[in-house]
């Protein structure tokens, strides 16, 4: 009997291990599906060189800076409210020139989820030219702007937010 015991004991313990692994490989596999989104910046979606804006200080720009975003990457906007729980947050302040080239990106709040901020960077820098601050005194703006992505790479700035459900 006691032979037999320890069969039994040997057996739960190797199946306990495998579950035990079997989860650990799942978790691994949901964290790649999740990074894999933000593995490539997409190719900006822009027709031609933007207007200029007829923003006079950084607030008003701002909104033309996250409508030129949201052109420039209409597959990835996240349209409606976003979930309660929303993958990653992060702030990010932009300046940009009287010619709307991006002259620096700044990450001022770092978001939970590491593969997230460059990714965003990377996209502001490519959606370049934004439309020229022409009407802002000095010619150059800096504004800053709230990031809200979700896990599936989709995203809303919070200057043209919809909320959350």
């Amino acid at each position: 009997m006691s032979a037999a015991r320890t069969t039994s004991d040997d057996l739960r313990t190797r199946l306990q291990r495998r579950l035990r692994l079997a989860a650990i490989v799942m978790m691994l596999g949901a964290a790649q599906a999740a990074l894999a989104q933000f593995s490539m910046v997409p190719a900006p979606l822009l027709p031609g060189p933007p207007r200029e804006s007829a923003a006079e200080i950084e607030k008003e720009y701002r909104i033309d800076a996250a409508r030129h975003i949201y052109a420039a990457y209409p597959m990835r906007v996240y349209r409606g409210k976003l979930p309660p729980l929303i993958y990653s947050v992060m702030v990010v302040e932009t300046e940009i020139d009287v010619t709307g080239q991006v002259l620096n990106v700044v990450v001022v709040r770092k978001p939970a989820a590491d593969e997230v901020a460059p990714w965003v960077v990377a996209m502001i820098r490519r959606a370049a030219p934004f439309p020229p601050p022409v009407r802002v005194p000095g010619g150059i703006v800096r504004y800053i702007d709230i990031w809200l992505v979700d896990k599936s790479g989709l995203f809303q700035v919070d200057t043209l937010t919809e909320g959350q459900r």
